[in-house]
């Protein structure tokens, strides 16, 4: 039985962490009859302006964490971000909540070194050689062991916050720094990875549901500065390749368990795929789903942690994504999106604008989605949609 929002027969959603991939959560719930609840650290977060309700709150406070959800009780909890107070959500599940996929596999995935170990270590899978460092001395014998270049991440961050590639042993210093710039919570443990020369990197969407998994055509993308700025699908590969990589993206998924989607990032290399990270939830360069299959990501994950059956996916055309992100900060000033008309009037192509609240340097701020008869011409058009959009600052305010 599925009752009306607001009623004693609804079925609650809540989402921690509410940016553009939450904001299509919550609208996928709502189509589904689901009472929506959104939560952020900031006021104003885009998925709050299409939830019933919202909340901001230290989502790492949890004490805090632990109180609202006592207090809403919602039917189940969909972790968007990785700063999340996760001993928190592995003592709700104790006394009975569901948290999607599981509390486990959120706590594992919040920060890559859980992540690597488990997929590297526990699984055998194939990964670029790694190394942990907690201060800059031993973050230098990781960048010697590894060799140089080789790349810098904070152990928890996003959207490439805080990594940076050590091009040589005298970048070390400035590596440590970005990384505990772009850290997301406390703490200063960063990953070292040798540097991996791929032929190119893929998301491979993995959905587990209650019929079985099933997998979205393969995703290319293109990263700059650690954050993807265009994605196709689907992305040319072999027969033997593609089982490869479906075969890995099974593996880490079975190990981390529970219902819904998945976002597997992989290299496809000359000596075979090797896993890279996964993400328990849509993933951003999964974006270009709402315009080539006939459920996007967020339908599927939204229809696999409610429990409903999810059949093979149809990718309905080809197509591709390509990101606006700002270049100066509003600072406080009232700032909009222009060029949504030029846009617009390419073929087959959407844009969707996020309607974040304040702007700074590289924040990712809308999409331009395209679709073609061949993945060549949708990026062609996607990447043409999205140098039409611009982020225009109003400096009087007006």
């Amino acid at each position: 039985m599925w009752g009306s929002p607001y009623s004693a027969q609804s079925r609650k959603l809540m989402l921690l962490g509410s940016g553009e991939l939450g904001k299509e959560v919550i609208i996928e719930a709502q189509r589904l009859g689901v009472e929506t609840i959104a939560v952020d650290r900031y006021k104003d977060a885009p998925a709050m302006g299409v939830a019933h309700r919202s909340y901001v709150l230290d989502m790492l406070d949890g004490e805090a964490l632990k109180s609202l959800i006592r207090s809403e009780k919602p039917d189940v909890v969909v972790p968007e971000i990785e700063a999340i107070a996760t001993d928190a959500l592995l003592e709700l599940e104790e006394e009975g909540l569901y948290v999607v996929p599981t509390a486990r596999a959120a706590k594992l995935t919040m920060d890559r070194e859980g992540i690597r170990r488990l997929a590297a270590e526990k699984l055998g899978l194939p990964t670029a050689d790694y190394r942990f460092a907690d201060n800059l001395d031993e973050l230098k014998r990781a960048v010697a062991e590894l060799g140089t270049p080789c790349v810098v991440k904070p152990i928890m961050s996003s959207s490439g916050k805080g990594q940076s590639i050590c091009r040589t042993p005298g970048d070390a210093e400035g590596c440590w720094e970005t990384a505990l710039e772009g850290a997301r919570a406390k703490g200063t443990r960063v990953i070292v990875e040798a540097f991996v020369t791929f032929e190119s990197e893929i998301t491979l969407l993995t959905v587990r549901s209650s019929s079985g998994t099933v997998f979205c055509p393969p995703i290319g993308h293109i990263q700059k500065d650690g954050d993807y700025v265009e994605s196709w699908q689907p992305h040319a590969m072999s027969a033997e390749v593609l089982a490869g990589a479906q075969h890995i993206a099974r593996l880490v998924t079975d190990e981390l368990g529970g219902y819904g989607i998945f976002g597997v990032e992989l290299f496809l290399t000359k000596e075979g795929v090797l896993f890279s990270e996964v993400s328990p939830r849509p993933h951003d360069t999964g974006m270009v789903t709402m315009a080539t299959q006939d459920l996007s990501e967020f339908a599927l994950h939204v229809r696999a942690v409610l429990g409903f059956p999810v059949e093979p996916v149809t990718l309905l055309s080809p197509g591709a994504s390509a990101t606006l992100k700002a270049e100066r900060n509003a600072g406080g000033r009232a700032f909009a999106v222009t060029g949504l008309e030029q846009a617009l009037r390419l073929p087959r192509t959407q844009v969707r604008v996020f309607g974040k609240p304040e702007v700074r340097p590289g924040r990712r701020m809308a999409v331009a989605l395209s679709a073609a008869d061949h993945v060549d011409q949708a990026r062609e058009t996607a990447k043409l949609a999205a140098s039409l959009l611009k982020v225009e600052v109003c400096e009087d305010g007006q």
